[in-house]
């Protein structure tokens, strides 16, 4: 069963949590390393839940993993070994489990029970240098299937409720996933690219084109962009509802852009066009009507943020 669509049965559209990099810093964490968030799930366990609860007492109907840059390999190249880099992927997936039952209690009737969506970051983010933003690996789908497989096995081993293979810059990497979907039957994720502009994703690859390859995989639960400027979020949701009925998910950056080089955000530079929205909240009106079901933020959003998406839904 696609968890999302029984969600949206609901309510009538979901609201996915925000940024945990950015509430990791706001406690006080350093997260200058390779492994970025990843670090803490061995380092401050405890921090990530507490973010993962903050979300879900803002009114977030969904979860991601601090498991975005956790990867086998990556662990051991920080001095773990397998064992204890598989535990702590799997602690990752428990942790916003935790979060999530302090927060929600079976019969609770006021809100469906949230979603935890255990992050599968893209290869990009394990080599850590920028390239979930361009692609261009030096890896072809097989290897890219067989980089992705570890990972992929423990988070569904750990029963988190759906994979969210996140921040894709390319088709193939998306394919490589469906791969890995097609191997565990009933397994389900959602797919969602990081864009350059309102029609294409980070390789320079169509939108349109991922969603039609995509539409009709088993497995994907639904299609989407994150970490994308706001001003491209509504166009892209129109490329990709003109190629498929999934629920379509998108959860933008804040406002900033971010220099992969520097590794440093600024502030955006506003053309004043029509379609640049300020903030979240502000954009879902937009989004809705070109056929988006689920909304939320990635870098640079805040509890506040989705708090102001949930309030604006139930005030509606």
């Amino acid at each position: 069963m696609n968890p999302i669509k029984a969600l949206l049965a609901d309510v009538p559209f979901m609201v996915i949590d925000g940024a945990m990099a950015t509430e990791l810093e706001a406690l006080g964490c350093d997260l200058n390393d390779a492994l970025w968030s990843a670090r803490l799930l061995a380092q401050a366990p405890e921090k990530i839940r507490q973010v993962h609860q903050a979300y879900f007492e803002a009114g977030a109907d969904c979860a991601i993993t601090a498991s975005y840059q956790a990867t086998v390999p990556g662990f051991m190249q920080a001095g773990m070994t397998a064992e204890e880099a598989r535990a702590l992927i799997q602690l990752s997936v428990t942790l916003a489990q935790q979060a999530r039952d302090a927060v929600w209690q079976p019969g609770q009737t006021d809100r469906p029970k949230p979603l935890v969506a255990a992050s599968v970051g893209p290869y990009g983010a394990y080599l850590a240098d920028g390239s979930e933003y361009r692609g261009g690996y030096d890896l072809d789908r097989a290897g890219l299937v067989e980089f992705h497989r570890e990972r992929f096995e423990l988070l569904l081993a750990a029963r988190a409720d759906l994979l969210a293979a996140e921040t894709l810059p390319s088709l193939e990497e998306a394919l490589a996933i469906t791969d890995l979907l097609a191997e565990h039957p009933g397994a389900q994720a959602w797919v969602t690219f990081s864009a350059k502009d309102g029609q294409h994703i980070s390789d320079g690859t169509p939108i349109e084109e991922c969603a039609a390859a995509l539409a009709n995989c088993p497995g994907v639960a639904a299609i989407g962009v994150n970490c994308t400027a706001l001003a491209h979020i509504e166009s892209l949701i129109q490329s990709i509802r003109r190629q498929c009925d999934l629920p379509i998910l998108v959860y933008p950056n804040s406002g900033e852009v971010y220099d992969a080089v520097t590794k440093t955000w600024h502030p955006a530079q506003c053309d004043h066009t029509a379609a640049d929205i300020s903030g979240l909240a502000q954009g879902v009106e937009h989004w809705l009507a070109a056929g988006a079901s689920g909304i939320g933020g990635c870098c640079r959003t805040t509890p506040e943020d989705i708090q102001a998406l949930a309030e604006w839904r139930r005030s509606r």
